[in-house]
C-alpha cells in the first residue's frame, strides 16, 4: 500500500518548489511565479494552487504526487507554504503604508541578529508569523467530474475521506460572525525580556505561564509571561453550516448538514440561503468542555474550506464575459427583446404571455429612491397571481426562483409569522440570544415566493405588511430591539376564496384579501380557467409535446438560458432611468381616469390608491431598463397601463358576455367614450390602438371595427394613416 511506504518530505518540498517555479499555463506564462510576485507586492493574500495543475505537471515525472497531495492535504499545505517562503521573489513595487506587522517584523529581525539568546530553540521565530500570505489547495469542477473517488454530496463523505480534499455542494443555513483566531501567540518575560512564540494549531490552547528561557533557568527565576496581543498573529475565522440540497436527499430521509470552518480570505464569502460548492479538507475535531464529558471517545467532524464557488452570483457581482456582452448587444439591437425575454421564462408552460412579462419586470425591478430627508421609496415590484387550480401558478413561482440569483420559496401553511420575519434563538457556539433571519430576511435583495398565500393565518400575513412597503423587519423580542433589512420583491400565488373564481360574486368577495395588503401589490393577476375549444385544443397539444420531447414546441427563436437571462438582467439593473417632465401630465391623467372609472363602477375589479400611481412609474422604469434607456418613454407608460388592465382581462371578457356586447361594438363604445371625454372629433390611429389595447383587444379587431362603422357612415377613415374623424350627426 502507498500509505505504508515512508515519504521523504524534503524531496516532496523540492518537487513542490519545482512545480511552483516551472509550471506554465496554456499561454506559456509562469502562472505561479506571477501569483507569487503579486503576493510579494501585497496585491493579494490568498495563493490558490489547483490540484489539476499539479496533476498536469507531475504526470510524467511523479504521477502519484497529486494523489499524495489529495490524501494528505493539511500536511502538504504547510509544505507548499515552506516552499513559497524559500522562493518568494523580492517586491518590485513600493508599499504606500507600512503595516504594524511589517514594523514589528523588521524590529524582530534586527534584534534577533544582535541577541545572544538566539541559540535557544524557543527564541526561534516560527515561519508562520513571518508570512503575509495564505495557501489554499483546491479541486476544479472538471477534475471532480473526471474523478470517481471525489464525493459530491455531504452524504457521500465518509470515514475513508478523513484528511482528504473533498468537494461538496449544498445550501448555507447558518453563519457566525467573523472572529479573530489566534495563529501564533507571542509572550514577553517580565524578568529577562525574552520573547517566546507559541504556535496554535487547534481551536483551543493552553497559554504559557513560566518563562522557559536559559537566562531565567540559570537565575532560577520563574519569570512571569505577558501575552502580547499586538505582536501576536491572528487570522479571520468564521463558522458556517452547510445542508444537503433537496435533490440529493434519498426518499424518506432528512437532509444532513456539516460544519464548515472558513479562514482568512474565505470569510464573508457566504451568507445564509446561498447555494454553494465548497472544496475543502474533511477533518475530525474533539469535543471540548462539558460536551467532551458526555461525548466520551466520539469526535465531531468539520470541513476546512479551501475554495468557494456560488451557483448563482448576485447581480452586483456579475462580470460579463466577452461572449455574453456580444449576446446582450445583439439582443438590445433586436426590436423584440421584451417579448423574447418574457417568452424565455418557463417556455414549457403554455400561454400566459402577459403574466410572464410581469414576472420579467419583477426580476428587473426599479431602482430604490432615497430622498434628501432620508425617506425611502421602494423599487421592488410585488406581484400576486390569483387564479383557478391548474393554471401553473406554482410552476411559474418555482421557475422564477431558479432564474433569480437570490430566491426563497415558501408556502402559506408551512410558514409562521416568525418563520417569515425573524426568530430569536440561542446561538449553539456562544450561548447568546441571537436573531435568526426568516424567509423574507434571507431573500434580501432578491425574491421571496410565497405559495398558497390565501391559506396563511391572518396573524402571520400581517407580518408581511411592513416588508412590502417599508422593506424592513422591526423586532422587539427577548431584549433585542432592532430593524432588519428585507429589500425583497414578494411574488405570491393564491386561490380565490372558494377554490375557484365564482362569477356570481363580486371580485372583492372572490379575492378575499384585505385592501391594506392588496394595495401593496403592484400587479394582482386574476387568471380564470374558462372552457374554450380552440385554446384548450392548443394547450393539450402543447402539454403532449412537452411530455413526448421533454422540451417546449418551437417558439420561432431559441429561448435564452437562465444564466443568460441573469446576465442580461444584471446589465439592465445598472441603469437608473428618469421620468421626463413631458410625461408627468400623461401619467397623472392616466391615473385619474382609472380612479374615475372605478368610482363609476358598481363592482370595481381592483382597489386603486396612490400606490397604483407609484406602481405605474415602477413598471415604466423597469421597461425602460430592459431597453437600456436612461429615460422613460410614453410607450413604457402605455405598456405599464396595458399590463395593469390585462391583469383583470379574464373578468372583462366575462362582463362583456354578460352585457351582450361583441368585441366590435365594445371597441366602438370605447372610442366614442374616450373621444367625448377629451371633447374631440379627431382621433389618431395610435391613440385609438392604445385605448383598445388597454382593454385587451387586438389591432386586427380595431381595423375590423373601423371598416364596419365607416361603412355605416359613423366616421371617416384617412386612407394612409387610418386616423378617425367622427361625423357629427
Amino acid at each position: 500500500m502507498a500509505a505504508s511506504k515512508s515519504i521523504d518530505y524534503d524531496a516532496e518540498k523540492a518537487l513542490a518548489k519545482d512545480f511552483l517555479r516551472n509550471y506554465s499555463d496554456s499561454l506559456g506564462d509562469p502562472k505561479y511565479l506571477d501569483i507569487l510576485q503579486d503576493a510579494a507586492n501585497r496585491k493579494m493574500r490568498a495563493i490558490y494552487i489547483d490540484l489539476e495543475d499539479i496533476y498536469t505537471f507531475c504526470k510524467d515525472s511523479d504521477e502519484d504526487f497529486w494523489n499524495r497531495v489529495k490524501h494528505n492535504t493539511r500536511r502538504y499545505i504547510n509544505l507548499f507554504a515552506e516552499a513559497i517562503d524559500e522562493i518568494m521573489p523580492q517586491p518590485t513595487e513600493v508599499f504606500s503604508v507600512d503595516e504594524d506587522c511589517d514594523v514589528l517584523m523588521t524590529q524582530r529581525v534586527d534584534e534577533g541578529a544582535d541577541s545572544q539568546d538566539n541559540l535557544d530553540p524557543l527564541k526561534k521565530m516560527p515561519a508562520e508569523i513571518k508570512r503575509f500570505f495564505e495557501v489554499y489547495i483546491r479541486i476544479s469542477k472538471d477534475m471532480k467530474n473526471a474523478s470517481k473517488d471525489i464525493p459530491s454530496t455531504i452524504r457521500e463523505v465518509k470515514a475513508e475521506h478523513i484528511g482528504e480534499l473533498v468537494m461538496i455542494s449544498g445550501i448555507i443555513t447558518r453563519c457566525s460572525d467573523v472572529k479573530p483566531l489566534m495563529q501564533v501567540a507571542v509572550y514577553t518575560c517580565e524578568d529577562c525580556g525574552f520573547e517566546i512564540y507559541q504556535e496554535v494549531t487547534a481551536r483551543i490552547f493552553m497559554p504559557l505561564f513560566e518563562c522557559p528561557s536559559t537566562r531565567c533557568q540559570i537565575n532560577k527565576a520563574k519569570g512571569n509571561l505577558i501575552l502580547q496581543l499586538r505582536a501576536s498573529k491572528f487570522l479571520r475565522f468564521q463558522e458556517a453550516r452547510i445542508q444537503e440540497l433537496s435533490e440529493h436527499v434519498p426518499k424518506g430521509h432528512i437532509p444532513r448538514s456539516l460544519t464548515v470552518h472558513l479562514r482568512g480570505e474565505l470569510t464573508r464569502k457566504v451568507s445564509p440561503g446561498d447555494v454553494v460548492e465548497l472544496s475543502g479538507i474533511f477533518l475530525p475535531i474533539p469535543y471540548t468542555g462539558f460536551r467532551a464529558l458526555r461525548a466520551g471517545l466520539v469526535a465531531d467532524t468539520y470541513l476546512e474550506a479551501m475554495s468557494i464557488s456560488h451557483f448563482k452570483k448576485k447581480y452586483e457581482e456579475y462580470e460579463l464575459k466577452d461572449n455574453e456582452q456580444e449576446e446582450i448587444r445583439r439582443l438590445t439591437e433586436d426590436g423584440d427583446v421584451y417579448n423574447k425575454l418574457s417568452r424565455s421564462l418557463a417556455p414549457e408552460i403554455f400561454g400566459h404571455e402577459d403574466v410572464k412579462k410581469a414576472l420579467l419586470l419583477l426580476l428587473v425591478g426599479a431602482p430604490h429612491r432615497k430622498l434628501g430627508d432620508g425617506m425611502k421609496i421602494r423599487g421592488d415590484l410585488h406581484v400576486c397571481l390569483m387564479g383557478d387550480p391548474g393554471v401553473a401558478k406554482s410552476q411559474l413561482l418555482k421557475h422564477i426562483i431558479n432564474v433569480a440569483p437570490r430566491g426563497v420559496y415558501t408556502t402559506g401553511r408551512g410558514s409562521s409569522g416568525v418563520g417569515l420575519t425573524a426568530a430569536v434563538q440561542k446561538d449553539p457556539v456562544t450561548n447568546e440570544m441571537v436573531l435568526e433571519g426568516g424567509a423574507l430576511v434571507l431573500a434580501d435583495m432578491g425574491i421571496c415566493a410565497i405559495d398558497e398565500f390565501d391559506k396563511m393565518e391572518e396573524s402571520d400575513r400581517t407580518a408581511i405588511h411592513e416588508v412590502m412597503e417599508q422593506q424592513t423587519v422591526s423586532i422587539a423580542k427577548a431584549g433585542i430591539t432592532t430593524s432588519l433589512n428585507a429589500r425583497t420583491a414578494v411574488l405570491a400565488a393564491a386561490n380565490p376564496a372558494w377554490g375557484r373564481y365564482d362569477l356570481r360574486r363580486t371580485p372583492a368577495e372572490n379575492i378575499n384579501l384585505p385592501p391594506a395588503l392588496l394595495s401593496r401589490f403592484d400587479l394582482l393577476w386574476l387568471i380564470l380557467d374558462r372552457a374554450d375549444m380552440d385554446s384548450d385544443l392548443e394547450m393539450a397539444r402543447h402539454v403532449v409535446h412537452v411530455h413526448q420531447h421533454f422540451e417546449s414546441p418551437s417558439l420561432g427563436f431559441t429561448p435564452l438560458e437562465p444564466s443568460m437571462l441573469r446576465s442580461y438582467i444584471s446589465a439592465a439593473r445598472k441603469i437608473i432611468p428618469s421620468v421626463p417632465k413631458e410625461l408627468e401630465d400623461y401619467i397623472a391623467t392616466a391615473y385619474s381616469s382609472i380612479r374615475q372609472e372605478e368610482a363609476r363602477s358598481n363592482a370595481p375589479h381592483s382597489y386603486t390608491t396612490i400606490r397604483t400611481l407609484l406602481s405605474i412609474i415602477r413598471i415604466s422604469i423597469a421597461l425602460a431598463r430592459l431597453r437600456f434607456s436612461n429615460t422613460v418613454a410614453q410607450s413604457d407608460v402605455d405598456e405599464a397601463l396595458r399590463l395593469m388592465q390585462m391583469s383583470k382581462f379574464s373578468l372583462y371578457s366575462e362582463d362583456r358576455q354578460k352585457s351582450g356586447l361583441d368585441a366590435i361594438s365594445d371597441i366602438y363604445s370605447i372610442l366614442r367614450d374616450e373621444a367625448s371625454r377629451t371633447s374631440t372629433m379627431d382621433v389618431s390611429y395610435t391613440r385609438a390602438l392604445n385605448w383598445i389595447s388597454r382593454k385587451g383587444y387586438s389591432e386586427v379587431q380595431l381595423k375590423q371595427c373601423l371598416e364596419e362603422y365607416a361603412a355605416l357612415n359613423v366616421w371617416q377613415i384617412h386612407p394612409n394613416t387610418f386616423d378617425i374623424h367622427f361625423i357629427d350627426a
